[in-house]
């Protein structure tokens, strides 16, 4: 190492290393660093978990979280499956999912005794432990709940001696444990250990919101996890867009909540206040029921607003959308294209003939009356910020390329894009640009056509998070079903074939052999033979149905992704029946693996993207040491 030339240093990388000398000061502070990190290569990699198209399923989310979509089942059944039976392995799952439900209940039943608590807390010690092997003894310190975390890291890391002292030690422990009335706290704390060594990193590849009832809770769920990244869907950007004051997503979020009847989301949630719009609707159709009334205003409203939008932007390309002036309102029918729909509708009171996409003076008001809402508030401007901090449109991780919608590809199979301000962007550069002008909308200055461009990514044409055209206005007024097809894009005839994968696994500049595509959005309809592993496993769609109004389609509940040191497994789920259920029978989900892809060797650190950040570390504390040795920069002397 002292052979190492450091004449060729630039100023910079020179200014660097005295930086990097103030956390390591001395030889002996090098040389301990860089032999920690080059142990750190040398573990199994983490456990990363996929999941997409949650859709404000709350608890089948939370339960999939707690059981680490059966990881910790499977590590169970591996240690105790020789000491217990199926029963107590289950019972020991149970409580590490819900301890505080769990063990209330067991109270209730008069189960919970000083010998049952001993029992327990040794078991789950053990199944700690176990989980711990893989990561650095720092790693488990630094996830270790903080009013036990003396005593957990003691138990971890006994050691067998020769007189059995650790053993009465750790006994000892145990007992003084259950002597203080601990213990309930104690099993909270090492069940909340065992989740968080189960799962090192969680990837959400979008939808968390619309449809399902709690996505809010989800997002609190999020914000505390220790570990996670998103990939914007297009539900997620269409409450972001909302959030940035895009009065178009505005009335999409409302006429979302309204249609799946989850309003409490707006009212109680985020205190977003519909009465300006119920008063509205109201006046302006006393005929219908209150909600339908509601949902009907702001239907109108929305096609409204979203056509100035289209008119503002020609770049979108998106005047066959432009409905609303095309209604012959004495005959009842619309013109779309060169054909005439009957309407099931024909009452549009607030409806110029003349000027369709003018707001009356009564939905401007309410439109206004909703932007401040949003904007002001403050637990969704929470929400939405913490999407910003951990998502984008895409990412790149461990040779694997995750986002929700598409690649926007033309018909003959190349990259496609938009034409914005004379330049063109199309693949990577596309996602780049969305991402951009995503984050500009919310924290730069407004600025409309940033704002607008927030709808686009929702419903656009070419949107990468969308990937198809949206018949919003067909749905809602017209009678003929044939109109509600919704075109998608060619991507999704060419995602089936391997050539095409590897062509945008490239372009993202994934270029090895187990480079995958990680993709929601579309559910697969597993009932009718449909595979999620596409293209020769290249390609992998894991939006199995979260949301329950999907299940009767796609026959199952969901799928989720592992990713260990072993191999991808891709997880089946049924519908979640109930925490309750949970509790009282010990009925988890269930769940059926596919292990598609087994590496021929483990996948240590060293392999992964984190490894790659921890060798350059290593390289530079190596110039470091060297500087250090001649004289280049001063090493302190360290205390004895």
């Amino acid at each position: 190492m002292d052979s190492i030339n450091l004449n060729q240093l630039t100023e910079e990388k020179l200014k660097y290393l005295r930086l990097l000398s103030r956390e390591n000061p001395s030889i002996p502070s090098v040389c301990r660093e860089i032999i920690n990190l080059n142990a750190i290569l040398n573990l199994p990699k983490g456990t990363e978990h996929f999941m997409s198209d949650i859709h404000g399923e709350y608890e089948a989310f939370y339960h999939i979280l707690n059981n680490a979509a059966g990881v910790i089942k499977e590590k169970v059944d591996m240690i105790f499956a020789e000491r217990m039976t199926p029963r107590e392995r289950q019972e020991i799952c149970t409580l590490v999912y819900y301890p505080v439900e769990k063990i209330k209940l067991l109270k209730m039943q008069n189960v919970v005794t000083p010998y049952w608590y001993k029992i327990n807390l040794k078991n789950l010690t053990e199944l700690a432990k176990f989980l711990s092997s893989k990561y650095t003894r720092s790693k488990v310190r630094k996830a270790l709940p903080l009013e036990f975390s003396y005593i957990i890291d003691e138990l971890l890391h006994a050691q067998p001696d020769e007189d059995n002292n650790q053993y009465v030690y750790h006994e000892k422990i145990l007992d003084t444990i259950i002597d203080t009335d601990s213990s309930d706290a104690f099993i909270e704390a090492l069940s909340r250990l065992i989740k968080r060594l189960a799962v090192d990193h969680l990837h959400i590849v979008g939808d968390i919101y619309d449809r399902g009832p709690n996505a809010d809770k989800i997002m609190d769920l999020l914000i505390q996890h220790h570990s996670v990244d998103i990939e914007w869907g297009n539900h997620d950007i269409l409450w972001m867009g909302a959030a940035c004051g895009n009065e178009a997503c505005i009335a999409n979020v409302l006429r979302n909540n309204m249609k799946y009847d989850n309003i409490k989301i707006l009212e109680n949630s985020y205190a977003i206040s519909l009465r300006a719009l119920t008063l509205f609707a109201e006046q302006t159709y006393p005929e219908l029921a209150p909600m339908d009334a509601a949902l009907k205003a702001v239907s109108v409203i929305l096609f409204k607003l979203e056509g100035q939008i289209i008119m503002r932007h020609p770049e979108y390309d998106m005047v066959d959308r432009l409905l609303l002036d095309k209604i012959d309102h004495n005959r009842g029918v619309v013109r779309i294209g060169e054909q005439e729909y009957e309407l099931n509708d024909t009452y549009f009171p607030t409806v110029d003939a003349k000027n369709a996409y003018t707001l009356t003076e009564g939905e401007q008001h309410v439109v206004e009356d909703l932007r401040a809402a949003f904007i002001n508030s403050h637990m969704l401007r929470k929400h939405v910020r913490f999407l910003y901090e951990k998502g984008n449109t895409y990412l790149c991780h461990n040779g694997n390329l995750l986002f929700h919608g598409c690649i926007p590809m033309t018909d003959d199979g190349e990259f496609d894009g938009m034409k914005i301000d004379g330049d063109v962007y199309k693949g990577k550069e596309y996602m780049d640009y969305a991402g951009k002008v995503a984050r500009r909308a919310f924290f730069g200055e407004y600025n409309q056509s940033d704002v607008d461009f927030m709808w686009y990514l929702w419903c656009g044409k070419k949107s990468p998070l969308s990937g198809r055209t949206m018949k919003t206005f067909e749905r809602t007024f017209v009678v003929d079903e044939s109109t509600y097809k919704e075109p998608k894009n060619p991507y999704y005839r060419f995602y089936r074939q391997e050539e095409y994968c590897i062509k945008i696994l490239h372009e993202f500049g994934l270029d090895t052999p187990m480079a995958h595509i990680i993709n929601g959005h579309t559910p697969i309809k597993v009932a009718k033979g449909e595979s999620p592993l596409k293209a020769n496993n290249r390609l992998i769609v894991i939006d199995g149905g979260f949301c329950r109004a999907y299940q009767k389609t796609t026959g199952i509940a969901g799928y989720t992704l592992i990713y260990n040191s072993h191999g991808m497994r891709l997880k089946a789920h049924q519908p979640f029946e109930s925490i309750a259920k949970v509790l009282e029978e010990n009925k988890d989900i269930e769940s059926t693996s596919n292990f598609f892809e087994t590496q021929a060797e483990r996948v240590m650190v060293k392999d992964t993207d984190n490894g790659k950040l921890i060798i350059e570390t290593i390289n530079d504390l190596k110039l470091l040491l060297a500087a250090y040795r001649q004289g280049l920069i001063v090493s302190k002397q360290e205390k004895n």
